[in-house]
């Protein structure tokens, strides 16, 4: 009697409902996403990128050759570091002026302008898709932070001259210098590296050999800028 008394007080468990079920399940996913995408990002800090979404996207034949930081020139590092992004040493991923600056120039209309750091285009280039979009945006953030922390400035130069699109169908520095100049990366002189360098925003757009106008003297004055990045140890990071 006692027992079946105990027992008639004792309220059964409500079902979970829709509204919790779910959250466990967004929980579930969000724990997911966060352990593979630190295990992407933990496995290739010592494996070369085999293929990006950017390439298996690619209309036209890809021509890749992975090759290690120490068999690149000095002045292809300089290079992108001049024209792409000069604070690379001193930002943690990501420059609040350039984006700034960026945001106050697409205000004015023209052409959408970024101000992502070689960090974030290497986030952008190994993880992730082309195109704007919050939601890409916020995982190139986050994946950027990843290999910040992860990987260091070192290997994030040494994967972005290697992933980063530097003519129609070719991808990498290596690809690039043997497309145009028929040499290994590690043979460029500094104006060839510059030349590389300045397609790199818009590789599908824009010509290295035989370039004019605005891309001619982009190049130029990346050019120019070489021997200052690394005698300011402005490519430091990367080599100490």
């Amino acid at each position: 009697m006692i027992e079946e008394l105990k027992n008639a007080r004792r309220p059964e468990a409500a079902p979970a409902g829709p509204l919790r079920r779910f959250g466990w399940l967004v929980a579930k996913l969000v724990a997911a996403f966060l352990f593979i995408s630190v295990a992407q990002v933990v496995i290739f800090k010592f494996v070369p990128i085999p293929f990006t979404l950017t390439m298996a996207m690619d209309e036209h034949s890809v021509t890749k050759d992975w090759t290690p930081l120490d068999r690149i020139d000095r002045d292809m590092v300089a290079a992108v570091i001049s024209g792409e992004d000069g604070k690379f040493c001193l930002h943690n991923g990501f420059d609040s002026a350039a984006i700034m600056q960026a945001f106050k120039r697409n205000q004015q209309g023209g052409r959408i302008r970024g101000g992502s750091t070689i960090s974030q285009q290497t986030a952008k280039n190994v993880f992730l898709w082309q195109g704007g979009g919050y939601v890409r945006k916020g995982l190139e953030a986050w994946y950027t932070v990843l290999i910040e922390t992860i990987w260091g400035k070192r290997r994030i130069m040494e994967v972005y001259l290697n992933v980063a699109e530097t003519g129609i169908g070719t991808y990498g520095v290596e690809a690039g210098a043997q497309r145009y100049y028929g040499k290994s990366a590690r043979k460029l002189s500094a104006v060839e590296a510059a030349r590389i360098a300045a397609v790199l925003p818009l590789p599908k757009e824009r010509e290295v050999n035989g370039a004019g106008g605005f891309t001619r003297r982009h190049g130029n004055s990346i050019a120019r800028r070489v021997s200052v990045v690394k005698n300011e140890a402005l490519d430091g990071c990367v080599y100490r």
